[in-house]
């Protein structure tokens, strides 16, 4: 050990630390780091004054100069084991795992039981595999492996920036933006100008679809370091997706579907991690896509655009408006329940009730299906298809036929008089279009059967006509 030369400073840098030392045990660092520094700077030789201070500066979280005094103190003094200790210590709280461990060995060289350094030898150990599984589930896109593991390394590495960076930027991917922004300012509030929380809060703001603002923190984080790759490749893609969006837009509402269609679906493939805005981009390319008549492609979309953000209410409106042209009413009443438990407004009570009726509707009989007439036919276009199809299913034309094909036309046969009876009187069709039950109010669904004779072939048939 190195001692310093001239014995009255030695002694007054004693008296300083002595006072120092009584403020370490008051937990008044500050005034012990004061005490402490005034004894170095009396005999800025003795290593036990760097090594008392580095540990007042532990106690204070400033690591990085806590490092330094413990660096200088095993330069002044080799075999000064708190000294090694208290450098182990600094490198495993900054995640410097691997220095830490060269530290806790030096100590174990010099003291082979020492139960501390054996500890902190197995925390570094630790942190090291950790950052190796990380590093796995990175690649994997495993990001809750990743934020999991950075979790256990802060436990032991608590002023790590990089190891909370890396949870901070998983936490963006995994949508957690809030936490994700959290950790990234914490950071910031300490330094400015830390370009990789900088990128973190950039990517937090892009993934929430505010890209202008997210095109500034990406700028500003290449400021401070102009090779940082992933802030450029965030920044060239947020750049790229607002381009194409808004090209997707202007040929929307220019009319120019089949091009807006194409727009959307280049925007689609910039950026996978892109959720919240890759989710606006399935919702907008459904709606061209119902424009355009591809409503199976329309309601996929859609439950693309549900799967990424599975509160999206517009993309449960689209879905549910294609499955009421696609005819799916159960699945329709199901999305406008699930809108209507979200924002219960007018609107969306009327759609649900609307939905409702028309699976109502859905599960009787379609008369209109049964005399092959669409919804909205005229009374001459009705009395035509009737007399088709009763003609067509009249039992005397089946007479020949097996009994169970006889029976089966006789109940086609009645079907079609049932459906005529229905369309072809006013109130009973506004009552059946408007999803009335008619049997509720004592109407006859069947009605009379007037049997008219016509003539039609070698046979005579007979069928009800109104």
């Amino acid at each position: 050990m190195i001692f310093c030369i001239v014995f009255p400073f030695h002694r007054e840098a004693e008296g300083f630390k002595e006072q120092g030392n009584a403020f370490y045990v008051k937990k008044d660092y500050a005034e012990a780091f004061n005490y402490y520094t005034k004894a170095i700077d009396m005999c800025p030789k003795n290593p036990s004054y760097y090594g008392n201070r580095a540990a007042t500066l532990m106690m204070l979280y400033r690591y990085r100069e806590a490092l330094e005094d413990s660096q200088q103190a095993v330069r002044l003094d080799s075999t000064f084991m708190k000294g090694h200790l208290r450098e182990g210590k600094c490198h495993l709280s900054l995640g410097n795992a691997m220095a830490a461990k060269r530290c806790f060995q030096r100590v174990l060289e010099l003291e082979s039981d020492n139960s501390q350094a054996q500890q902190e030898l197995k925390n570094a150990e630790s942190i090291l595999e950790y950052e190796r599984m990380a590093e796995i589930g990175f690649e994997k896109r495993d990001f809750r492996m990743v934020v999991f593991c950075m979790d256990r390394a802060l436990d032991l590495s608590s002023a790590c920036h990089r190891f909370k960076i890396l949870k901070s930027e998983c936490l963006a991917l995994l949508g957690q933006y809030p936490e994700a922004q959290s950790v990234a300012s914490d950071i910031l509030r300490m330094d400015s100008t830390n370009a990789d929380a900088l990128y973190v809060r950039g990517l937090c703001l892009y993934y929430e679809d505010c890209i202008d603002k997210a095109v500034q923190f990406f700028v500003q984080a290449l400021r401070m370091a102009p090779d940082h790759d992933k802030a450029r490749l965030a920044c060239r893609n947020a750049k790229a997706l607002k381009a194409k969006k808004e090209e997707g837009n202007k040929a929307f509402k220019d009319g120019n579907y089949e091009s807006a269609y194409e727009l959307y679906s280049d925007a689609l493939t910039i950026d996978p991690n892109n959720i919240k805005t890759n989710a606006k981009l399935y919702c907008n390319r459904a709606t061209v896509g119902s424009k355009l008549k591809k409503l199976d492609q329309a309601i996929e979309d859609c439950t693309k655009a549900i799967k990424l953000d599975e509160i999206y209410v517009k993309a449960y409106l689209r879905r549910a408006q294609c499955y009421m042209e696609t005819e799916q009413y159960d699945e329709a009443v199901r999305d406008y329940e699930k809108v209507y438990q979200t924002e219960k407004t007018k609107e969306h009570k009327h759609l649900l009730k609307n939905a409702q009726l028309e699976l109502k509707k859905s599960k009787r009989k379609d008369y209109y299906k049964v005399l092959g007439v669409d919804k909205n036919a005229t009374e001459d276009e009705i009395k035509k298809a009737y007399r088709k199809r009763a003609l067509l299913h009249h039992p005397d034309r089946h007479s020949s036929a097996s009994p169970e094909e006889q029976k089966e036309e006789e109940k086609k046969f009645k079907e079609v008089g049932e459906a005529f009876s229905v369309l072809s009187d006013p109130k009973k069709k506004s009552r059946y279009d408007s999803g009335q039950d008619l049997e509720d109010d004592g109407m006859n669904m069947g009605g009379e059967h007037q049997m008219v004779k016509l003539t039609s072939g070698p046979g005579n048939f007979f069928f009800q006509f109104g």
